[in-house]
């Protein structure tokens, strides 16, 4: 219990300590271009981070596809029952929803995953693998439903200009036909999305700069409706599609993330309340410190 605590401190460490550098830079007056640094990330690094970890590991089709399935189903019913949570407590679906629905699978998800289920003798992590296809999943429909959610509309034109699902098309591509990519273009794109994490977590920081201190309980209760229904919606899925191993507990893992860091830059980019969803983010990562000892003790 305390070892898995501890670890889970150390990877949520470097989170807070870029969140906080944000906030003091903002704080101390300097300038800081949040919409071009959304644009920067959503536009070169995401893609970038996406491809590169997609095409990099070693993951059976067959096991790909089923982790692909169940990262649908887990978002869809997040987006049913985030939806239904907030009808109930009156709140605006366009600020809230998609920090509901979109969790954390990226630089904490892929952690966790990486820690819970090593390779064995130095090889490469089975967690790491199955999470990726977790993560590029819920990062296609989060710059494609996700979108949607914050701008109230969808355009199949503005899908086929985002460059994340040209990124994932020729993941698929690359995987499916068995391509050998050399090696100079993976270098290049895994140094252009490394960029994406520490800007994100600048950014939430530099949000977090205008937060209103009197929704903070708001935020804590949100927090915890994501992080229960997570866990839950992971635990049913797993069940349902009679997934079994390291299957079983990178899909809860993954489902049982706070809310991504992503949401913040998508609240600047659509004037969705930025500090309140940057709280959200936060809030919900403090919490998961508490909860995730137990999910990692209950998938392992």
């Amino acid at each position: 219990m305390w070892l898995g605590l501890t670890s889970v401190l150390a990877i949520g460490a470097p989170v807070f300590a870029c969140a906080a550098l944000g906030f003091a830079w903002a704080r101390a007056g300097k300038p800081y271009d949040r919409a071009g640094i959304t644009a920067l990330i959503s536009n070169i690094g995401a893609p970038c981070l996406v491809f590169r970890n997609l095409v990099g590991l070693p993951v059976e089709p067959g096991a790909m596809l089923e982790m692909a399935v169940a990262a649908v189903l887990s978002i869809l019913c997040f987006t049913v029952l985030g939806y239904a949570v907030l009808r109930v407590a009156r709140l605006p679906s366009h600020t809230f929803l998609s920090p509901l629905v979109f969790g954390n699978a990226g630089n904490m998800g892929l952690a966790v995953c990486t820690f819970a289920f090593p390779g064995e003798s130095g090889g490469v992590s089975p967690g790491l693998a199955l999470g990726v296809c977790y993560f590029a999943v819920a990062s296609f429909l989060h710059f494609t439903l996700g979108v949607m959610l914050w701008s109230g509309s969808f355009s199949v034109l503005q899908l086929l200009r985002t460059p994340l699902t040209w990124s994932v098309v020729l993941a698929t591509v690359v995987i499916a036909c068995g391509i050998s990519v050399p090696r100079w273009i993976l270098d290049t794109a895994q140094l252009l999305g490394e960029l994406s994490i520490p800007l994100m977590l600048l950014t939430l920081g530099v949000s977090l700069s205008e937060l209103d201190l009197e929704r903070l309980p708001r935020s804590f209760l949100l927090s915890f409706v994501r992080l229960a229904m997570g866990a839950a919606v992971g635990f049913a899925l797993a069940a349902a599609l009679e997934l079994e191993g390291v299957a079983r507990g990178v899909l809860i893992l993954e489902c049982s993330m706070p809310s991504a860091v992503f949401n913040a830059l998508f609240a600047e980019q659509y004037d969705g309340s930025p500090p309140q969803v940057a709280s959200l983010v936060v809030a919900s990562t403090l919490l998961s410190f508490l909860t995730l000892p137990f999910i990692l003790a209950a998938v392992l």
